[in-house]
């Protein structure tokens, strides 16, 4: 078993054995000159806290979003897409301060990005002029924003779509695959998150929007067709 160390005097015993006035006396100097001064203690802890600070910030920064899942609840993080209209200005989440947003990110090879898009569309419609904002991010790496456009036409879509063809956002959002969409209220926390596709204009997701537009739980009661409830507006 260890032995407990003693302190006398300030001083520590039983290092070597007990003291003697016979004893090595050159062991006691040596410690010293090998031990560290309180300064230089403090020193060392300063510097390894510096360390650990910079390398959390370094790892915060490379993989910030996957130490903080991108869910329910959660801040939505800052993105940014370009424009397809020609001026390939730079759109962020920021420049929608104030609306409730439904970011869909999709690509125009997806068939699941194409079947919901009409019911992109029609929420679109309903909705546009209360303050919602649809904004389609395509993350298409090779078409360019002509054919975006042209797809966008031939589907009659008039919400916004932007363009990241690095793909930014797939990792800035932790896309699993497309498309995958997610509600963002005024207080730019996410509201719902979804995977595949999906029919905008259902009961639930019309009563998920209209809340956070503060709308009336309901258009038309005794109606769950919201092109119906659209023409009753």
């Amino acid at each position: 078993m260890a032995r407990r160390r003693r302190h006398v005097r300030g001083r520590p015993c039983g290092v070597l054995g007990a003291r003697s006035r016979g004893g090595d006396r050159r062991v006691a100097p040596r410690m010293r000159g090998e031990g560290m001064t309180v300064r230089q203690q403090w020193v060392v802890v300063l510097g390894v806290i510096v360390l650990l600070g910079a390398g959390s910030y370094a790892f915060q920064r490379a993989f910030g979003n996957e130490v903080q899942p991108v869910e329910v609840g959660s801040k939505a993080p800052p993105f940014r897409a370009w424009t397809i209209d020609g001026t390939d200005r730079v759109k962020r989440l920021a420049d929608y301060k104030g609306d409730v947003v439904l970011l869909n990110v999709w690509a125009t090879w997806c068939p699941p990005c194409k079947a919901e898009m009409p019911t992109l569309e029609r929420l679109h419609e309903m909705y546009g002029a209360d303050g919602l904002k649809i904004v389609a991010v395509s993350v298409d790496e090779t078409a360019s924003d002509d054919s975006i456009r042209t797809y966008a036409r031939n589907m009659g879509l008039r919400f916004e779509i932007l363009h990241d063809s690095a793909g930014a956002i797939e990792q800035t959002y932790q896309v699993m695959g497309y498309p995958e969409t997610y509600v963002i209220g005024r207080d730019g926390v996410i509201h719902k998150k979804w995977m595949g596709a999906a029919d905008w204009t259902s009961e639930g997701n019309i009563a998920l929007v209209r809340s956070l537009l503060g709308l009336p739980a309901s258009v038309a009661s005794g109606t769950s067709d919201p092109l119906r409830a659209l023409a009753t507006r």
